[in-house]
């Protein structure tokens, strides 16, 4: 399971290293973060269960986040 969470780590580096490309610096910093979390996260050799209830509560972030995101903060399209 930790092996899981290094290769969540090395994907969202891919994804913030072509952000930063891009010019979008805020996504990028984003996903720079996550990346940390997700290796600190795998080196730290919790048992199973810790790492599948820090996954649910990441996703419960993200998922929030991302629908207060584009609810509240995006425009309307028109």
């Amino acid at each position: 399971m930790a092996r899981m969470f290094r290769v969540l780590g090395v994907f969202t580096l891919a994804i913030g290293l072509m952000a930063f490309a891009g010019g979008l610096m805020e996504m990028a910093l984003l996903f720079f973060f996550q990346t940390a979390f997700f290796v600190l996260l795998g080196y730290l050799n919790l048992s199973e269960r810790s790492y599948i209830l820090t996954f649910w509560g990441y996703m419960i972030v993200a998922f929030l986040g991302f629908t207060y995101y584009s609810v509240f903060v995006m425009e309307l399209p028109y």
